[in-house]
């Protein structure tokens, strides 16, 4: 019989309790620590019967897991994935992969140059709404793409921002809901090799913007625009839209526009539109919907992170593919403080 991989968790918040449910669920794995400063963290750990440790050294001091996953915030990704790595432990690192270009850059050589696999955690690659429409968009069925249209608006509740990392640069909704979006875009449409974007604080008056409005060109010369907000109250974000989240109220609304030149494709409701005969503005529309399974993103993620963990598959969302979607990030972040476009530079 396989032994149950024995996998840490380093930070216990939002992300890193929806890890630590599922971990725990599991006859495959083991919750072997939860590392994190805090009281509640420690608390926590108590609740689920989870060993505790204050910190990535003191984990590291005591005994080598057969896998970590970092859920701290984005500015300490860098150190606690270069931590594990230099110990020799794979890391499935939540996204973003951090929180500046540069950091991503050493996670991804330290990787390369251990030898130690590193899965990033945009868990909607799992999803199999974004797998069916990844296979509908490459049968042809709606033509060459062209332009595609993208919601990110919900309304963030003021308790949220008790956590202060949470107003700080590194965190707001581009960094933190956004790069999902984007990172979806890209596995969907290809690459993004140029970017225009505004952003404002205006609403909440924090370092972090609170809307931005983003323009997105894409290697195969699509164009796409995205609308991103978490002061709106409103149903159209994937997270109310695709009913993959049980957290969130399902809407069942679209979020995505993909348009073609022979349909177009609404997400995650996936609804495709095409004409009955002849392709014109006069001619009659029909849409039909597109058949999807079923199945948790971030359990299907956590099979994959345990057939990379038993040297059974490659990280379907390498290091190298997450700083990617960072790049992207960043360049939004350098267009809205120069008021020009930007390329995605890594």
């Amino acid at each position: 019989m396989t032994e149950p991989l024995r996998i840490a968790l380093i930070g216990a918040g939002l992300i890193g309790r929806q890890h630590a449910s599922r971990l725990v669920s599991r006859t495959d794995t083991v919750l072997s620590c939860i590392v994190d400063p805090t009281d509640a963290a420690r608390a926590y750990a108590g609740e689920i019967g989870a060993p505790w440790v204050p910190d990535v050294g003191a984990m590291l001091d005591g005994f080598r897991p057969d896998g970590a996953i970092v859920a701290t915030p984005n500015q300490m990704h860098c150190a606690h994935a270069l931590a594990c790595i230099g110990a020799g432990v794979p890391v499935l690192v939540e996204k973003p992969l951090t929180d500046i270009v540069a950091d991503g850059e050493k996670i991804v050589a330290a990787a390369k140059a251990a030898g130690v696999p590193v899965l990033v955690g945009h868990h909607r690659r799992h999803s199999a709404t974004l797998r069916r429409a990844k296979e509908l968009l490459e049968s042809g069925t709606l033509g060459q793409i062209v332009s595609v249209n993208a919601m990110f608006w919900l309304y963030k509740p003021a308790d949220y921002f008790n956590q202060t990392w949470r107003t700080k640069r590194g965190a707001g909704p581009v960094f933190l809901n956004l790069i999902h979006d984007i990172d979806s875009l890209r596995y969907l449409l290809g690459d993004i090799v140029r970017v225009q974007a505004r952003l404002s604080s205006h609403q909440r008056g924090f370092e972090v913007e609170d809307t931005a409005a983003i323009i997105v060109e894409f290697k195969s010369g699509a164009l796409g625009t995205i609308s991103v907000s978490d002061t709106v109250v409103a149903p159209w974000s994937w997270e109310m839209t695709s009913g993959e989240n049980k957290a969130y109220p399902h809407t069942a609304e679209p979020s995505y526009f993909i348009g073609g030149t022979h349909g177009s494709l609404a997400m995650p409701n996936m609804v495709r539109w095409h004409n009955r005969d002849v392709r014109g503005w006069w001619e009659p529309l029909e849409h039909e919907g597109i058949v999807v399974g079923d199945g948790d993103p971030l359990v299907n993620q956590l099979d994959h992170w345990c057939a990379v963990l038993r040297g059974a598959a490659a990280p379907l969302v390498s290091a190298e593919e997450g700083l990617k979607t960072l790049a992207v990030i960043d360049a939004i972040q350098r267009s809205a403080a120069t008021g020009e476009p930007a390329v995605p530079v890594r």
